[in-house]
């Protein structure tokens, strides 16, 4: 059901203990927050960072828009930044939505409109010609805006005739997963969880970003390195 690319990973930081999500998407925060809940490290937005860059997402490509978000963050807030960016892909529509997802209505954001649009372009259309799939480009950025790693999750379904349940975000109605019968928008957040495209991007970026805990966990902070001093 899903399917990742491998991670580009560089030095390890000496110092991880918070990942800022370069995003002021609540609905995101919260699905980051929920997959990597069992990691020694914060995971916050940007709603506590006002200085931080509106990210023009310019770059054409899921890749690209992911790296601009983390690296102009990293460097305009000084933290460990992870850019994203997704959507939604229908080969029978030339790759439609894809990175014009979240305005393919016109109004960023417009989930209803967005899906709307989506079932007029696809009358017609029947069978495998409604095979779709979401992709995620998770990349990471330390303090400087060095990029670090980067990952990639995709996440194989259909388009359904029509909207279905009331969960999640975006297309989640519409996005039919043949393993369940259902739509993203009809099953329980925790399944989304394990299947997602988010989740897959977020597997390959797993073991990194343990070691990074680890290690920053390993390194003495000052306070206990001046006391130290002080005892020897």
């Amino acid at each position: 059901m899903s399917s990742v690319s491998g991670t580009r990973p560089m030095a390890p930081p000496a110092a991880f203990s918070r990942l800022v999500l370069a995003s002021r998407n609540a609905k995101k925060l919260r699905e980051l927050a929920e997959l990597l809940a069992d990691l020694p490290v914060e995971v916050v937005d940007l709603s506590s960072y006002p200085q931080a860059p509106l990210v023009e997402e310019t770059a054409g490509t899921f890749v690209g828009n992911a790296t601009l978000k983390a690296v102009q963050t990293a460097r305009a807030i000084g933290e460990w930044c992870l850019g994203e960016d997704s959507g939604l892909v229908v080969p029978a529509l030339g790759g439609a939505p894809g990175v014009d997802s979240a305005i393919y209505a016109g109004v960023h954001g417009d989930d209803a409109a967005n899906n709307a649009k989506l079932l007029r372009q696809m009358q017609g259309l029947q069978g495998e010609q409604r095979t779709a799939y979401y992709v995620c480009v998770a990349v990471v950025a330390d303090p400087t805006g060095r990029v670090v790693a980067q990952a990639e999750g995709r996440c194989y379904g259909r388009i359904a005739e029509q909207p279905r349940g009331q969960g999640g975000f975006g297309y989640d109605p519409l996005f039919w997963v043949p393993q369940y019968g259902r739509t993203f928008g009809e099953l329980p957040p925790q399944v989304k969880q394990q299947h997602s495209h988010r989740a897959a991007a977020l597997a390959q970026l797993r073991p990194l970003l343990q070691q990074w805990c680890q290690a920053a966990q390993a390194v003495p902070s000052p306070e206990s390195a001046h006391s130290d001093e002080k005892q020897a």
